[in-house]
């Protein structure tokens, strides 16, 4: 009887099983679940945003096959435009790079359609663009005979030009036309590379004497003279393979 009534006792005593959460409970469980993996869904985000964002600043050495052009990365183009980056140009224009140049069948206006910096000088007949973007046509979705949209270029000078199709053909001319290089805006170690080189070191003293700091005003007619000249021989260098510094990313 006593050993009857201990089984009972130890029975009675024995833990319960616990119990199922509350449907409150549950609940507020599950927002916080789900907000933790939105936390991580942003950002993964970020680091995608970022990362994008830090390739459309790398100057390309490749290009991106668009119909009959080949044309730098399109966020790398629209960074380009939006800026001023005189010594990028030298490196995109280089000996060997992939990218299409176009030339001009008339005298343009100067105007750029991304909002950046664009020249007061106009670009002339038969000088040498390079082709950057495509713009399709804004026919609001008709069917228009005929419209053929237009190009973003950029000038040996360094800015963005928007054109016309009609504007601008790839067929090189006897003798391309090449907007100024801006030889002040260059970085200085840029500037360096080409003094280095005998032939346009030479051109860069002869000016530096005649003009003596000053190219736009009054300036003598050898000023002029050499002026050009030194324009001239710092294409040649870029377009004959001159080694020059790589430029650093876009801002």
């Amino acid at each position: 009887m006593l050993v009857l009534i201990g089984s009972l006792v130890a029975c009675g005593g024995a833990a319960p099983p616990p119990s199922a959460p509350e449907p409150a409970e549950a609940d507020e469980a599950a927002p916080a679940a789900a907000s933790g993996g939105e936390a991580a869904e942003d950002g993964d985000g970020k680091k995608e945003e970022d990362a994008a964002a830090d390739a459309s600043r790398q100057i390309p050495t490749t290009c991106e096959q668009k119909g009959d052009v080949c044309v730098p990365p399109a966020a790398f183009v629209k960074r380009l435009c939006s800026g001023f980056y005189p010594d990028v140009a030298l490196s995109l224009f280089a000996k060997g790079s992939p990218f299409t140049r176009g030339y001009l069948t008339r005298d343009t206006e100067a105007w750029n359609a991304s909002g950046g910096s664009s020249s007061n000088d106009k670009l002339l007949f038969d000088e040498e663009v390079l082709i950057l973007y495509h713009r399709a046509p804004d026919t609001g979705g008709m069917v228009v005979s005929g419209a053929g949209g237009g190009y973003d270029v950029l000038r040996w000078d360094g800015t963005c030009a928007s054109l016309m199709t009609e504007e601008v053909r790839q067929h090189v001319p006897p003798k391309p036309k090449y907007a100024p290089i801006p030889w002040k805006s260059l970085d200085e170690k840029t500037r360096e590379a080409f003094q280095a080189d005998e032939k346009v070191g030479k051109i860069v003293a002869e000016r530096r004497k005649e003009c003596k700091g000053a190219t736009m005003g009054a300036v003598s007619a050898k000023c002029e003279k050499v002026d050009k000249q030194m324009g001239a021989a710092l294409i040649e260098y870029v377009r004959g393979g001159g080694a020059l510094p790589a430029p650093g990313p876009l801002k």
